[in-house]
């Protein structure tokens, strides 16, 4: 059975959580996490590129083949979720010019597809990530978050492959 490697990316502008796993079958294991924190200071075009050279580091350290994002979502302020936005970009091209399939993920989803629940909260999504992922010891937060958009990739991953070679039976 072929391992998959999918990193799981969280998008933001202050602490941008990353963390891979391996996924074999029914398997997952955890492999790494972090956050990338760019210089708040800077100018954001400086804080896009750092997230944008951070990822395509990690990337090439990983060597994952897939990729998970979380989906923006807006809340009270349109400029905050426009700069969001500008982050996923940086985060999902990094992974795209790395050649990397990538999977957007709404919040809700994730947490549902972890948890049970969409409305879970973050201490329930790391509890649930470090239950699913031994030795992850992840605490509750952006890496935490990342994890189980990675989770959450890696059984869409394989939910969308099962239907595909359904399909190609019924229709071949």
């Amino acid at each position: 059975m072929s391992t998959t490697r999918i990193i799981g990316i969280d998008p933001s502008l202050v602490a941008c959580g990353w963390g891979v796993i391996d996924k074999s079958g029914n398997k997952i294991t955890h492999v790494a996490h972090g956050v990338i924190r760019p210089p708040r200071k800077e100018p954001l075009p400086s804080r896009l590129h750092f997230i944008f050279d951070a990822l395509i580091t990690l990337i090439g350290e990983f060597q994952p083949s897939e990729a998970g994002v979380e989906d923006a979502f807006m809340k009270d302020n349109a400029m905050s979720a426009l700069k969001l936005g500008q982050a996923r970009a940086a985060c999902i091209l990094a992974a795209t010019s790395n050649g990397l399939n990538v999977g957007e993920y709404a919040a809700r989803l994730v947490k549902k597809s972890v948890v049970g629940t969409g409305a879970a909260d973050k201490a329930q999504v790391a509890h649930m990530v470090n239950l699913l992922l031994s030795g992850a010891n992840v605490k509750a937060g952006d890496a935490a978050d990342a994890l189980a958009i990675a989770i959450t990739h890696g059984n869409h991953m394989t939910a969308t492959l099962t239907r595909t070679v359904e399909a190609a039976r019924t229709h071949g």
